[in-house]
């Protein structure tokens, strides 16, 4: 695991070669052969992005892929600390558990903002570029606040998962709803955000952002908030363009990992002596379901099959 923080200075990049608008990379971040970038991102915390990312990882682990993280929040770093918990208990168990190419991103405590920000783009791309141009996949766990390092990643997904919790709490950050009759009334910050950051990857490489919604903490109970939840995502999904997928049940099992690092894809591992209850069954089929429903690349498994090439990602 590589902390950021530890990357030498960085040159800012040159006017032919930096964004022309805040969070937008250049045409070499995505050219053909890189990994593919999946994001989680929405800007409030506790809808499941950390979980959600590292189950997604171990996940595509498991699978053979390779794997790049990086964790956007150098404040809080749950995912980072997520990785650490999971080497240690790995260590400590003396049990070799697949493990991402993890990076950690600490915001710049420069003084200006066009310094900060110069910083934070350099230290991005590079370790972008590292981990794209070395592995199949890299997921990217951004804050669960508007960030410039927040805009860094959001523009460079291929897929963005946004984890919401079933409440019209976490609804108001994709769109704001008549409370009289339920119906959209328009965007909200958040889809406003990702709009913005689909339009940079357009203008940078002509690439385009497959955004998923996913629906977390789901009860089993057909409740009446659960169905309006459900109408009024469904209208908002037509009319900004993304895609609904199932999400995690409200399952104590997922909480309860964190301070292992293990996911519910380690539990028959070798030496992970878990026995697996009905609840972690059908937990690990929403985690398989969730990638079904991600319509990821499966190129790479071609690639891993022939004789290995060097990918590399040209200069930003």
């Amino acid at each position: 695991m590589v902390d950021a923080a530890t990357l030498p200075p960085q040159t800012p990049p040159s006017d032919s070669n930096k964004a022309r608008l805040g969070g937008q990379m250049t045409n070499s971040a995505h050219k053909r052969g890189s990994a593919h970038t999946i994001v989680l991102g929405n800007e409030k915390g506790g809808s499941g992005k950390t979980t959600t990312a590292m189950h997604v990882i171990a996940l595509l682990l498991h699978e053979g892929a390779r794997v790049g993280s990086m964790d956007l929040d150098g404040r809080q770093r749950s995912l980072t600390r997520y990785v650490e918990n999971r080497k240690a208990w790995a260590d400590g168990a003396g049990v070799n558990l697949v493990m991402p190419d993890h990076v950690v991103l600490p915001r710049s405590d420069l003084d200006t903002v066009s310094e900060a920000q110069a910083a934070e783009r350099a230290a991005f791309e590079t370790a972008f570029a590292r981990l794209s141009s070395e592995n199949d996949f890299v997921v990217i766990d951004c804050p669960g606040t508007d960030s410039f390092l927040s805009r860094l990643g959001h523009a460079a997904a291929d897929t963005l998962i946004t984890p919401m919790n079933d409440s019209f709490v976490d609804f108001d950050l994709l769109g704001r709803v008549d409370p009289q009759t339920w119906k959209i009334k328009g965007p909200s910050v958040y889809s406003e955000m990702v709009w913005e950051s689909r339009k940079r990857r357009v203008m940078a490489d002509g690439g385009k952002i497959d955004w998923i919604v996913m629906r977390n903490r789901l009860s089993t109970l057909a409740a009446k908030n659960k169905r309006r939840v459900e109408n009024v995502l469904d209208a908002l999904a037509d009319r900004i363009g993304f895609r609904l997928a199932p999400g995690f049940g409200e399952r104590v099992i997922f909480r309860e990992m964190f301070p292992s690092g293990l996911t519910l894809l380690d539990l028959r591992s070798q030496g992970v002596d878990t026995p697996l209850s009905m609840s972690h069954v059908a937990a690990r089929a929403e985690v398989r379901g969730l990638l079904d429903e991600l319509e990821l690349p499966t190129d790479w498994r071609q690639a891993k099959s022939e004789a290995p090439v060097e990918r590399a990602v040209g200069a930003y």
